[in-house]
């Protein structure tokens, strides 16, 4: 059996997040304008999915996903040739070791959704 989970997030603008995770290097599989804005990525097999919240306050946003991977130090060396702030939103800081055991990355999108990255050290 194949189990798979795909956050579904909040975002003010659904082509302005398609074109912010695009420049991450995710690609567009699915939108829909109809009955409502909806628009599905994807980057390496793993899938974000976004509505669209108008209303949405970026500094009050509780979003978050959580993705793993097997090298967060690559993911954090594509990631910042956008030149991100390490600070405010959107923003982009260094991978950190947790002492949960491990090593991840916090990228804050301009909607204030919070993307950590992680890979295990122990």
């Amino acid at each position: 059996m194949e189990i798979a989970a795909a956050p579904v997030l909040p975002c003010r603008d659904l082509d302005a997040t398609i074109r912010f995770y695009g420049a991450l290097g995710f690609h567009l599989v699915y939108e829909q304008a109809e009955p409502s804005p909806y628009a599905i990525l994807e980057l390496h097999g793993v899938e974000l999915h976004f509505f669209v919240h108008a209303e949405l306050v970026p500094e009050r946003s509780i979003a978050a996903c959580y993705l793993r991977v097997g090298d967060v130090g690559r993911v954090f060396a594509a990631w910042s040739k956008l030149g991100l702030p390490a600070t405010g939103i959107p923003r982009l800081e260094p991978p950190v070791e947790r002492p949960s055991g491990m090593r991840e990355l916090l990228l804050v999108d301009p909607d204030g959704t919070e993307v950590r990255v992680g890979q295990l050290t122990e």
